[in-house]
């Protein structure tokens, strides 16, 4: 999450007396995926279920933010404001009426802004 006062060919940068200062804030990022999906906080996990049954848990968040700089010499847009984010999800599995080891994937998700003028 940005401060997005400053925005044009800079990152998260916001007034600070007479110039710009980063800014990055990497807010409550659980809560806002807890009320995203309706997650319950359960013993260190994240939890989403389908009635009385858990369907996923998530746990593990980790995010870097990059910031890009403020006002470029060359602002080829190729650099950005890059958020890389890693989560564990965990899934249970059942076959044939039978409980299977969960299937567990580390997800990794980039999003970047870019200015478009």
């Amino acid at each position: 999450m940005y401060h997005g006062v400053r925005e044009g060919y800079s990152g998260a940068y916001q007034p600070s007396a007479s110039d710009f200062e980063e800014s990055l804030d990497y807010g409550n990022m659980y809560g806002r995926l807890d009320q995203l999906l309706g997650l319950r906080k359960e013993n260190g996990y994240h939890v989403k279920y389908a009635g009385d049954d858990m369907e996923f848990r998530l746990s593990g968040l980790s995010v870097d933010l990059d910031n890009m700089p403020l006002a470029p010499v060359s602002p080829d847009n190729s650099r950005g404001l890059l958020a890389d984010a890693v989560i564990r999800l965990e899934v249970p599995v059942s076959f044939g009426g039978k409980n299977l080891p969960p299937m567990v994937i580390n997800l990794r998700v980039q999003a970047k802004y870019m200015p478009i003028f």
